[in-house]
């Protein structure tokens, strides 16, 4: 039986690219439903991350027009990952994969032919990963790259040059419902997941239309999310930091004492000098130990809703497996 897929697309202010965006996708979708790929029951998801132009009502006519486009509308704006879980945990129950792609036209759509392939060889999650960073400046290949180095180096385990263009099957879609953090990073959860994983390279293109919706404080904000809500590293660092601080102040202590037997001291200097280099490094470690579970309770423990639903526009087809 013809297994059913849904396409996942997180939209905030996109009116300008929607309709671009819808008319790929359902070329995409007939074309893989011509050739017996997928189901005639695939779909297009389009969610609204609390827009304040007129992208909803777009979302509205493309599902009034046609039966192919489904959508949700959140009651606000909660980011790009939050959109992007509430799409995939509404599809989740009503397909058998499910792909996450932006609205800007950046990926790849025929890049999906091939997670489909893959899907069908028994793959349960396929990372869409750019091949090259030729067309980017130096300044967005230096920095982006530096960002998978860095995760990874603070034990955030993600995938190089993969960004959020992926294929999920049900179950792991349903495995990734089991991940309760409120502080997502779908980057680093995703690979936790585990079963049977699968990559396609894709050239990556320019925004077709609209702004950019990670500017360079967005994004460094981004890397610091995806760092403190799967790593505890910056906190183990700040122990090791006050461990360093502390010898370096013993170290100072017995330079002080070597310098007072010579005779070449200043009265009162080594005891002040000792007495900071002493307690700041204390204050830091013990920052450290106690910050170690503050850091995991933090992870733990915040259970505020990740995203609301005003209004989901489904078909038939949809309602049916509610």
């Amino acid at each position: 039986m013809e297994e059913i897929l849904y396409i996942v697309v997180p939209c905030y202010n996109e009116e300008e690219v929607l309709p671009e965006t819808s008319r790929r996708l359902k070329e995409k979708l007939e074309a893989l439903m011509a050739a017996g790929a997928i189901s005639r029951e695939s779909r297009v998801l389009f969610v609204n991350d609390g827009s304040k132009d007129r992208t909803w009502q777009i979302i509205e006519e493309f599902h009034q027009s046609c039966p192919i486009f489904s959508g949700v509308d959140l009651t606000r704006n909660r980011g790009h990952q939050n959109a992007l879980l509430a799409g995939l945990m509404t599809a989740k129950d009503r397909c058998d994969m499910a792909i996450s792609m932006d609205a800007d036209l950046q990926d790849d759509i025929d890049a999906v032919d091939a997670m489909v392939e893959q899907y069908h060889a028994g793959c349960d999650i396929v990372y869409g990963v750019r091949s090259s960073r030729k067309k980017d400046t130096f300044f967005k290949r230096f920095t982006a790259e530096g960002f998978y180095r860095l995760m990874n180096a603070m034990g955030a385990e993600t995938v190089f040059n993969h960004a959020d263009y992926r294929l999920m099957s049900k179950r792991a879609l349903e495995g990734l419902a089991q991940f309760r953090e409120v502080n997502l990073f779908l980057r680093g959860i995703v690979p936790m997941i585990g079963y049977r994983t699968g990559t396609v390279e894709y050239e990556r293109g320019e925004r077709f239309a609209g702004e950019s919706k990670y500017p360079l404080k967005k994004m460094l904000s981004f890397a610091m999310e995806g760092i403190t809500s799967l790593s505890v590293k910056p906190i183990r660092f700040i122990t090791g930091l006050g461990f360093l601080v502390f010898i370096i102040s013993i170290l100072m202590l017995i330079w002080s004492i070597v310098r007072w037997a010579m005779g070449e001291t200043i009265l009162g200097w080594a005891s002040l000098i000792c007495s900071v280099w002493a307690i700041g490094g204390l204050i830091l470690l013990s920052l450290g130990v106690i910050g170690e579970y503050i850091g995991k309770i933090y992870l733990e423990t915040k259970e505020r809703p990740r995203f609301l639903i005003r209004e989901v526009l489904e078909d038939e087809h949809g309602k049916a497996d509610r």
